[in-house]
């Protein structure tokens, strides 16, 4: 399995980064829902697409076992169109994705399964500039407490420093008892700019 990606070394410019800044519910309007110009929600018009794109379905037959053998873990940024990006079709992974791309336990949960029931054996983790959850802290735990009257159980997993959170996350499935396949795990940034992928050293 080869994927094509910039090497580790890219030449010296200049990087402007904008990092998206996250608030909690309380901060936003009531009427925030985007709305369509017909009056139809956004999960209408999304139906609607569905019903259109059913009407010119074919089955393509595929197993579950992605044909590449491989699982990507990333962000769930609306910026990152991940097929786009790895040159992958439908059928080549798994993806899973969450806020920040971060190896949580529902990631190893994924992963787990991915590997040991549906053939995986590599893994892929994408972490990508201008995060939101470069913005937050812990704190965003406790003004949902104070919000709802209840602190989540999960932690937010913020961070400051982008290419040593891909790190973690390298370190936590490498070391992870459950997962059988952990020769094969390589992190990256993707620009969210450029479009490019910069691969991180787990070494460095």
């Amino acid at each position: 399995m080869t994927f094509f990606v910039r090497p580790h070394s890219v030449p010296d410019r200049a990087v402007t980064t904008t990092v998206v800044p996250m608030t909690t519910s309380a901060s936003l309007p009531a009427d925030s829902a985007p709305q369509a110009s017909d009056g139809r929600s956004v999960t209408d018009r999304l139906v609607e697409a569905n019903r259109q794109y059913a009407a010119e379905f074919v089955d393509p037959g595929m197993d579950a076992r992605p044909v590449l053998q491989v699982a990507v873990v990333a962000c769930m940024d609306a910026r990152l169109d991940l097929h786009a990006a790895l040159g992958l079709e439908l059928g080549d992974c798994h993806t899973i994705r969450n806020a920040g791309g971060v190896v949580t336990d529902d990631t190893i949960r994924s992963l787990t399964i991915s590997q040991r029931a549906l053939g995986t054996r590599a893994v892929i983790l994408i972490h990508h500039t201008g995060c939101g959850l470069e913005s937050l802290t812990e704190d965003f735990r406790h003004e949902l407490e104070d919000e709802v009257g209840q602190r989540p159980a999960w932690a937010v997993e913020a961070f400051r420093d982008v290419e040593q959170d891909v790190r973690q996350s390298m370190q936590r499935v490498r070391t992870n008892p459950f997962l059988p396949h952990t020769d094969d795990v390589r992190g990256f940034v993707f620009d969210v700019h450029t479009g490019l992928l910069r691969e991180i050293d787990p070494a460095s």
